[in-house]
């Protein structure tokens, strides 16, 4: 990821450098409200773990499940020029979408004094949705209707649990984005956009009702993503 970030970067610095002034910054300047549609590779590696008192030890179960969901959202924003070439673009966007891991029971163990020990699935899962993110994005005027920009955002998901355990909280990440943006003179405007978002890790236990307390579950989502934005410049 970190070689990721030097190669946008690097690719950005580059235009910047051989960008002519005959690019217009005020063509793409303003406020701008848009709708998306993105494609999203999520991946989800999960680990349930439950400590047997008896020969069986600690139990370990490992889930990994990538999916690729279609994701559809708006966009809401201000660009404000800085020179001839150059804006910042300031926004916030939100999108609909969702991915599950889940562990299944798969062992039931006995523990001291042949009493039956909590199995470690009980149909577990961790679900994420409702993805937000706010973001600045450093851009350069191409010519009078192209523009490309990076983009660096703070990126939150709402996360809901099926089982009896702990709820994690919700999740949040940084996103890092590079792109482009078309606008016409009637102000309608296409924005193309590639980017992934580093999410920090859900950790969860039992509650001790139906899963123990000494049961725990852990995911570490990744998530990559393309979008493409119609949009209108005010």
């Amino acid at each position: 990821m970190n070689k990721l970030k030097i190669v946008i970067c690097a690719v950005f610095t580059l235009l910047l450098v051989n960008t002519t002034a005959q690019a217009d910054s005020s063509n793409f300047a303003g406020p701008y409200v848009g709708v998306t549609a993105s494609g999203y590779g999520i991946q989800l590696d999960g680990t349930a773990r439950t400590s047997m008192v008896d020969t069986v030890g600690q139990e370990i179960d490992e889930v990994s499940i990538g999916q690729v969901a279609p994701v559809t959202g708006f966009e809401i924003g201000y660009a404000l020029p800085l020179g001839s070439a150059f804006l910042i673009d300031v926004g916030a966007s939100m999108y609909q979408g969702s991915a599950k891991v889940g562990f299944i029971q798969d062992h039931v163990g006995t523990s001291a004094g042949n009493v039956p020990a909590t199995d470690i699935g009980k149909d577990v899962s961790f679900s994420m949705d409702n993805l937000t993110n706010v973001y600045i994005a450093p851009t350069v005027a191409l010519s009078d209707t192209s523009s490309l920009y990076v983009k660096i955002a703070l990126t939150e998901a709402d996360v809901t649990v099926t089982g009896d355990i702990t709820s994690p909280g919700n999740l949040s990440g940084t996103t890092w984005a590079l792109g482009t943006r078309t606008v016409l003179e009637s102000g309608i405007f296409i924005r193309t956009e590639a980017g992934y978002t580093d999410y920090n890790g859900l950790s969860a236990h039992g509650k001790g009702t139906n899963i123990g307390t000494d049961n725990t579950y852990s995911a570490e989502p990744t998530v990559a993503f393309g979008a493409v934005s119609l949009g209108f410049r005010f």
